[in-house]
């Protein structure tokens, strides 16, 4: 069987530092920190009181407010994001075969705001069920895809990806797949998650997940600095067009880069731990490299999970050297969590655009928030630290990696005709 090329013919973003896709990428290229004091719910008693916003988002710009109401803020994220994409995309949708374009939607939580909403409105009462009727169309995490779905028409493959912060990979990794082995033309991809509310934030808490860096929320996201404490939650939502490289072409489409590879793997070690060797993530690396077919010396960026956890980001580190050996200290790797914080189930699909950014633009964006090497971490490595990094970009790997130890990777590469 002869497999398909699968390109990516639209972006669209919304994220703490930056409501749209160029946006996005200007954030990036400047090193904004999106992190601030949180303005959804009164922080005050909690151990954690800032967070990664998306900014002066209001669902009356996007929705009606008789439909906003019906839907959740993840859903409402991911509707926007798609939007753009879409009109980015240029796709009209009454010239394509809509049964062969589908909708594959990453999250890690879904409606999490809904549940809390609805839950503490019950338990408030004498025990009489009150419960709004989109309580569970609102909640539920495959919500979102059946909007997207149901939006554009697209009839064909239809779901959403739940793997906590690989899910949006898993998404496109999904994606990516279906086109290449001729199930789909094109399938709107990416992910989107919702969670800087009091449960969100309360629950990583009492995981100790969370940096409490309260004095100094703008510089809390440090991946791969010694006195990082955790990482900083983020909300929002990316988008990706994939599209078969021939139905892409016969329509005149604007091509941003070629997606080669994917991977996906377990730790099969701990809940929310990583493995302390880094196995599942040298694991899921290799296995994205193979699917590519490439050598690990094709690889020009890394845009590492780096979540800025004093055990996750020598794990990683560890599972990069080895894999890559040697060609490890000529790669630029960074992370970008150290500006959007982390989005979680959407992680994957804004890290994703970032290596879109770098294959297309020959752009690095930087790790910023740099101020103590960690002696745990090998110095030769090129963290792209403080400020972006011009070079040649052939071939950019995304890795995100989520509790449950699953790993999730994709190759994206410098579209060429």
């Amino acid at each position: 069987m002869q497999l398909k090329r699968v390109v990516v013919t639209g972006i669209g973003a919304l994220t703490p530092i930056g409501s749209t896709a160029p946006e996005y990428f200007d954030g990036l290229v400047k090193g904004v920190s999106g992190a601030a004091l949180i303005t959804r719910f009164d922080a005050s008693k909690f151990k954690t009181r800032f967070a990664c916003e998306v900014k002066n988002f209001n669902p009356e710009d996007h929705f009606e407010r008789k439909e906003a109401r019906k839907i959740d803020q993840f859903t409402q994220f991911a509707l926007v994001a798609v939007a753009e994409a879409m009109k980015d995309s240029s796709i009209d949708t009454q010239s394509i075969d809509l049964d062969r374009a589908g909708v594959i939607w990453g999250s890690g939580i879904g409606g999490l705001k809904t549940f809390q909403d609805e839950c503490q409105g019950f338990f408030a009462g004498d025990g009489t069920p009150r419960f709004n009727p989109f309580f569970i169309p609102k909640m539920i995490a495959d919500i979102a895809s059946g909007h997207i779905s149901i939006t554009y028409g697209f009839r064909g493959p239809n779901f959403t990806t739940v793997s906590a912060c690989a899910s949006s990979t898993n998404a496109i990794n999904d994606a990516f797949t279906y086109i290449r082995m001729g199930k789909a033309d094109i399938i709107i991809t990416g992910g989107s998650e919702a969670t800087v509310h009091e449960t969100g934030v309360g629950g990583f808490n009492a995981l100790h997940a969370l940096s409490t860096r309260n004095d100094s929320p703008e510089t809390a996201s440090r991946p791969f600095d010694k006195d990082r404490d955790g990482f900083v939650l983020g909300e929002g939502a990316g988008c990706l067009i994939l599209e078969e490289y021939e139905h892409a072409k016969k329509r005149g489409a604007k091509i941003y880069a070629e997606v080669v590879g994917g991977g996906m793997s377990a730790d099969a070690h701990h809940l929310t731990a990583p493995h302390p060797e880094g196995l599942g993530a040298r694991n899921v690396m290799k296995y994205a490299l193979s699917d590519a077919g490439i050598r690990v010396e094709d690889i020009d960026y890394i845009n590492v999970h780096g979540t800025s956890t004093p055990l996750g980001d020598v794990a990683e580190t560890k599972a990069i050297l080895g894999v890559f050996g040697d060609h490890s200290y000529k790669l630029n790797i960074s992370s970008t969590k150290s500006m959007t914080g982390h989005l979680l189930g959407a992680a994957g699909a804004i890290e994703a655009l970032a290596c879109v950014l770098a294959v297309s633009k020959n752009i690095i964006p930087p790790t910023i928030n740099h101020f103590t090497d960690d002696p745990d971490l090998d110095p030769r490595l090129n963290l792209t630290f403080h400020k972006p990094q011009e070079r040649v970009v052939n071939y950019a790997l995304s890795n995100t990696f989520g509790f449950g130890g699953h790993n999730a990777s994709i190759i994206l590469k410098k579209f060429q005709g």
